[in-house]
């Protein structure tokens, strides 16, 4: 029994949802809209504002492609509705990010400024020189920049210096001590 397949999801007021043959579902909503293609395996259904998403047999693959079906319905329902956010902060000194048009520009300790395009479909805000707001429909996408912004200088363990997500934890390490001699 796939626990996550199973549950139902309720569509918000504002969302209006669309199922093509072939399995492909549009949802549309106050953010936009969004659409994707499911595998014809899988039989989704719509009743009263309640999605549901019912599988054929028991075999291995279907039951994972129940769960992830159900999953990706859900982020396309809530991203259409609410959205996605990810802040990231840029900590270190002289460690600073700017948006330039549609481009982030970002000065992290290297011998050059790093630009980052912004893809379609991500809203990129910097309020203050340390905070960089990415925000979106599609929380594959959002996710997927934020990291790519991340993995220009990740955290670093011992001076903590880098860019990281503002809930992110980062481990910190003791440093050289220096032997004293007796």
């Amino acid at each position: 029994m796939s626990r996550i397949g199973n549950k139902a999801i309720t569509v918000p007021a504002g969302v209006e949802l669309t199922i093509a043959e072939g399995n492909e579902v549009t949802v549309k909503g106050p953010k936009g809209s969004l659409t994707k293609t499911f595998s014809p395996l899988m039989e989704i259904s719509v009743d009263e504002n309640v999605i549901t998403v019912k599988r054929p047999n028991e075999e291995k693959h279907t039951k994972q492609l129940h769960g992830t079906t159900r999953a990706l319905l859900a982020t396309m329902v809530e991203g259409v509705s609410t959205g996605f956010t990810k802040q990231l902060k840029v900590v270190g000194i002289g460690y600073r990010a700017a948006l330039k048009g549609k481009t982030l520009n970002l000065i992290v300790g290297f011998s050059h400024e790093v630009n980052i395009e912004v893809p379609e479909g991500v809203t990129v805000e910097v309020p203050d020189n340390t905070t960089i707001n990415v925000s979106g429909i599609d929380k594959q996408i959002v996710g997927q920049f934020a990291a790519n912004v991340r993995a220009v200088k990740k955290p670093e363990p011992y001076g903590g210096k880098g860019i990281r997500y503002v809930d992110e934890v980062v481990r910190r390490k003791e440093g050289k001590t220096a032997a004293s001699k007796k």
